[in-house]
């Protein structure tokens, strides 16, 4: 999937990188959802407020954690596929996910602005495809990642390596806006400031142990609050 603005001559000089799950698009509970079921199908059934805990993490590290290292190393490819699956049902035109109040907006009036706006996330490209059907921003994004980038997702900092590496802006240079203390965890080992939102069901002590700069109530409070906040901010200095 290449950068809708591939072709543009001149790089942005600020980015500021996205997560979807949980940040734009209301999709948390579809996940813990999906996953709740694929654990009963492997026949190891977990309490759905642990997985939630575990959303947005890499897909592995979520199963490991939950089920134990031994269970995982057997159930993970068929957990994983039962996922796919189950949360497949919560995509397309009869899905029932959202795009977060005035998230479009958001990421539009960015992108006036000039920051390059890159959605920083290892969804698979099928679920990528579909998010980005959800939101309706092309035209907005200066770059896009997926699960083809990396081999690990967050906490691990690659994904915020590689959006940072397609924008071709520095670490310093760049917002982080996410709504798990995962997205956090990855773009402060990346050298990213990064805000936090609480749509996704994290807490804003959470957020902010975990190192958020700014926590918003969720985009649309973020937008309202625009030119006060960090990203506001980014690119005066």
């Amino acid at each position: 999937m290449t950068s809708p603005a591939s072709d543009d001559a001149s790089s942005p000089s600020t980015a500021v990188l996205f997560d979807i799950d949980g940040t734009l698009v209301d999709s948390n509970f579809a996940h813990v959802d999906a996953w709740s079921r694929a654990f009963t199908e492997v026949g190891h059934p977990v309490d759905s407020w642990r997985i939630h805990r575990s959303i947005g993490k890499d897909s592995s590290l979520l199963v490991e954690g939950l089920v134990g290292k031994d269970a995982a190393a057997r159930l993970l490819d068929d957990a994983k596929d039962a996922h796919s699956r189950h949360y497949a049902e919560h995509l397309g035109d009869e899905g029932d996910l959202h795009v977060f109040e005035r998230a479009t907006d958001l990421l539009a009036e960015l992108a006036r602005r000039g920051h390059g706006v890159v959605l920083a996330t290892s969804a698979p490209e099928d679920e990528l495809k579909a998010l980005r059907g959800l939101l309706d921003v092309e035209d907005a994004l200066w770059a896009v990642t997926s699960s083809e980038d990396v081999e690990t997702a967050k906490p691990d900092p690659g994904i915020v390596e590689v959006a940072l590496a397609k924008a071709d802006v520095p670490a310093e240079r760049a917002v982080m806006v996410g709504d798990a203390v995962w997205d956090v965890e990855a773009a402060h080992r990346a050298g990213v400031t990064c805000v936090g939102v609480l749509s996704g069901g994290f807490s804003r002590a959470e957020l902010v142990e975990a190192g958020a700069e700014e926590v918003y109530d969720d985009v649309s409070d973020l937008l309202a609050r625009l030119d006060d906040s960090v990203i506001g901010r980014l690119g005066r200095d």
